[in-house]
């Protein structure tokens, strides 16, 4: 598995920019400042990504162990099934109920990688998951704009703050979004309290992976650059058709997305 390393240590593919955004660097947003329509979503429309999310997930790491052959130990795979499985809300249930099944779940299949395989092997399993991506991620005809607005409806999921980029820029060959404020820190830190165990440090160790191989199995070229000022933790995402620089920027400085 090529590529340079992050600032959390996890390898990045080569066809991903990565740089970093020194606080302050972008402007804190305000009242006047666009967010995306998704924030409108039903409660049904919510829960329905949570699921699709989960699908992708599991999906994934059921091919991933698959393409490694014989080396997983049936008897652990089986037990992790039982936990991801466990207690699911009823088809109608709140978003809420949905959204705490796939935190507890995703935590669950990090942890069993990590353990056995360490953290190099996040971004093979992201790709992997980027496999049942493709298939299950219906297109809407907006060109390299879907992988963004499939980004903007994740982050609207955990209420984080977020605008499209240069919106009337955006197009089947170039989308942006930026994300000002992660609340996926904040989900995590809750959970974190509740007792739920975290095996990563950053959220960003396996979501910059996730979102670039999504991005990247719809035929588009991702980048991001990662923030960390005085609105928290942010990133701003980029899909494009257009060829670019295949190298990634590796930096000293925690950022997350």
């Amino acid at each position: 598995m090529g590529g340079v390393s992050d600032r959390a240590g996890a390898p990045t593919d080569p066809g991903t920019r990565t740089a970093v955004l020194a606080a302050g660097s972008r402007p804190a947003p305000g009242p006047a400042q666009p967010r995306s329509p998704y924030r409108a979503m039903s409660d049904a429309e919510r829960s329905a990504l949570w699921r699709q999310r989960l699908h992708e997930a599991e999906a994934g790491l059921t091919r991933y162990l698959v393409s490694r052959g014989d080396e997983l130990h049936l008897t652990d795979w089986f037990v992790l099934q039982s936990e991801l499985f466990a207690d699911l809300p009823e088809p109608d249930a709140p978003a809420v109920e949905w959204q705490r099944v796939f935190f507890r779940d995703q935590a669950l299949m990090e942890r069993f990688l990590v353990l056995r395989h360490g953290e190099k092997v996040l971004a093979d399993w992201a790709r992997s998951n980027a496999e049942v991506h493709r298939e299950v991620e219906p297109d809407h005809g907006r060109g390299a704009a879907d992988p963004i607005h499939r980004i903007a409806r994740q982050a609207e999921l955990y209420g984080s703050d977020y605008e499209f980029d240069e919106e009337s820029a955006s197009g089947p060959e170039y989308a942006a979004l930026t994300i000002t404020h992660c609340a996926i820190w904040d989900y995590r830190e809750k959970a974190r309290r509740s007792g739920v165990r975290l095996t990563l440090a950053s959220p960003c160790t396996y979501c910059t992976e996730a979102l670039s191989a999504n991005i990247r199995a719809k035929g588009y070229r991702p980048a991001h650059r990662l923030t960390q000022g005085p609105t928290g933790h942010g990133c701003r995402w980029e899909s494009s058709a257009a060829p670019g620089p295949a190298a990634a920027t590796a930096t000293d400085e925690p950022g997350e997305s």
